[in-house]
């Protein structure tokens, strides 16, 4: 089975594009030896707000995502910005890919607005990578679905709690469901005798 390690090596603005665009630089290595025939590879990308400081007149400019500066503790969460998808073609070891990544004029759109308000700096982005690879193993061509989630886990719970679950994510806008957990968590630690 392989195991798939990303790096971000850097990125870049496409300065001829049609539409504004960004590229990102990947480094995908394959960590059991074994050679990889193809990656189906989507890639979601996230902003994380909260890992940056803002200026005064930044801070006004994204009021109407995040509301008072004051409040910013509780409102100031990831942002879906968008998800792209690419063909990597064979390589044993590892590869290099360009990401190429389109930005929105449509100042409707939260990633947009967020992105209009700043005045310069880090923007702080996240990428989660998934996907379909494609190997060849003793003549076989296997297919493995590839999900990156490093340090996790999964548990089965039913329907309902589920849903009471999803109510208070949404109540409380959280942007995971590992946040979600947390919150509960930490608001029903006990107390230290």
């Amino acid at each position: 089975m392989a195991e798939l390690v990303f790096d971000w090596t850097g990125a870049r603005a496409e300065r001829y594009a049609v539409v504004p665009s960004l590229t990102l630089c990947l480094r995908i290595s394959e960590t059991t030896g074994l050679a990889v025939d193809a990656i189906a590879l989507r890639c979601q990308i996230r902003i994380e707000p909260q890992r940056r400081r803002y200026s005064k007149a930044e801070a006004q400019r994204l009021h109407d995502l995040f509301g008072d500066t004051s409040r910013w503790a509780d409102t100031l969460k990831p942002l879906q910005f968008t998800t792209v998808t690419a063909m990597v073609p064979a390589f044993t070891g590892s590869t290099s890919l360009e990401l190429p990544v389109p930005f929105s004029y449509d100042l409707e759109i939260a990633s947009a607005r967020y992105f209009s308000s700043l005045d310069q700096g880090v923007i702080p982005l996240l990428l989660l990578f998934s996907g379909t690879v494609f190997t060849n193993v003793d003549g076989r061509l296997q297919v493995q679905q590839d999900t990156h989630f490093p340090d996790s886990g999964w548990i089965r719970m039913s329907r309902q709690t589920l849903d009471e679950l999803g109510d208070f994510k949404a109540r409380h806008a959280l942007p995971t469901w590992d946040a979600t957990v947390r919150a509960l968590l930490d608001a029903t630690s006990p107390e230290e005798p």
